[in-house]
């Protein structure tokens, strides 16, 4: 058993956190590619943050962390470099 809440939450549901690693960092988790996905629909940070049940800062940090990981600055670049990625677009 885990010592962690979240992990305690994830054995639970059966479910696995994801490994990470040099070759996953820039992995996008399946909650940053539904939000990037909707980002670049035009959808604003509070629209996201409304559809998904999480706060707008929290739509945010997700932003961010796509951001980063895809080594891009603003929404522009994103549904050229998901497209590039093969993530639905």
């Amino acid at each position: 058993m885990t010592s962690n809440p979240a992990g305690t939450e994830l054995q639970a549901t059966g479910e696995k956190a994801r490994k990470r690693g040099d070759d996953t960092r820039t992995d996008l988790t399946p909650q940053e590619e539904e939000i990037a996905q909707l980002a670049c629909e035009g959808r604003t940070n509070s629209e996201i943050g409304a559809q998904l049940f999480i706060g707008r800062r929290t739509v945010e940090w997700h932003l961010r962390n796509v951001f980063a990981k895809l080594d891009i600055g603003s929404r522009l670049e994103l549904e050229r470099t998901l497209r590039g990625r093969g993530v639905r677009s």
